[in-house]
């Protein structure tokens, strides 16, 4: 695996005067799917990877051995360039040091660290945050972790819709001191709020749901965010796919009336590699 070029691809990104959306991905197919349509990024969300690996809701349950190892067979099925939310790296400053090294042995392009406190404490209720200062230790430390000097290290805050703009400017400041390469906003709702975050930070920008009048690829452009979500719904249209084939033929469906609502030999040829693995089978057991 080529890992440094697949970094410095979407450091071209961040470097560059457009806004793009990445493709949710889950598992080698559906990564080298993306890269067969043409995704530019693939992106892995920690609330997917507990439902993917685990069949549990983002309760922050999932281990940081299997998220990176989720990580490692995506990035070993695709060259797509693969960006991953890391939650709050699994614990303290020192927790965080220890994720980054995992998952930039996985194979990730960038990765967000945040300042969420997770998990959530007894008695609690809704998003808190940490302190800016203990948020300001975590990016040292993911920074620390850092061996490839390609990888993507992002900031990632909720802090817009937990402290207002005020609050998320002076976290993003912050962590743009310290070095990160790149912040991630989370609950961003209007252009004012991203106008005014632009206005204080020079920071490319990755925004976590481009929806509403968010949902304009050259106005994010023009404030200076460089990915932007648009949700998870290939995981949603997959546990869709499955409940209601499943539900179908439990139901006395004929397996050869779903025909056209499931992937043909053609598809599944093409996003399994068999023409690859053929090939080598020519090459080695001939």
């Amino acid at each position: 695996m080529n890992l440094t070029k697949r970094r410095e691809n979407y450091r071209s990104i961040l470097e560059g005067d457009k806004c793009v959306y990445p493709g949710s991905v889950f598992d080698p197919i559906s990564a080298r799917i993306a890269e067969d349509l043409g995704f530019e990024v693939g992106m892995f969300a920690g609330s997917i990877a507990s439902a993917t690996v685990l069949g549990a809701p983002d309760y922050i349950v999932l281990t940081l051995s299997e998220f990176a190892q989720q990580i490692h067979r995506i990035c070993r099925a695709s060259e797509i360039s693969l960006m991953v939310d890391a939650d709050h790296g699994y614990g303290n400053a020192l927790n965080v040091k220890r994720t980054v090294e995992e998952l930039e042995t996985a194979g990730v392009a960038a990765l967000t660290i945040e300042d969420t406190l997770l998990p959530k404490a007894y008695g609690s209720s809704g998003t808190s945050l940490i302190s800016i200062d203990e948020g300001v230790g975590k990016m040292k430390a993911a920074l620390s972790g850092r061996r490839d000097s390609a990888m993507v290290v992002a900031g990632r805050t909720s802090a817009l819709s937990v402290e207002g703009v005020e609050g998320a400017i002076a976290r993003v400041k912050a962590y743009e001191a310290v070095g990160v390469d790149a912040v991630f906003l989370a609950g961003a709702k209007t252009r004012a709020e991203l106008e005014e975050v632009r206005s204080q930070v020079k920071l490319p920008l990755l925004l976590g749901g481009a929806s509403g009048e968010l949902n304009d690829k050259d106005f994010l452009a023009s404030v200076g965010v460089k990915v932007a979500l648009q949700g998870h719904w290939p995981f949603q249209a997959a546990i869709k796919a499955v409940y209601d084939t499943l539900k179908s033929l439990r139901e006395g469906v004929q397996p050869q009336d779903l025909k056209d609502s499931v992937a043909d030999s053609d598809l599944i040829a093409k996003v399994t590699r068999q023409a690859e693995y053929d090939s080598d089978m020519s090459s080695y057991l001939n």
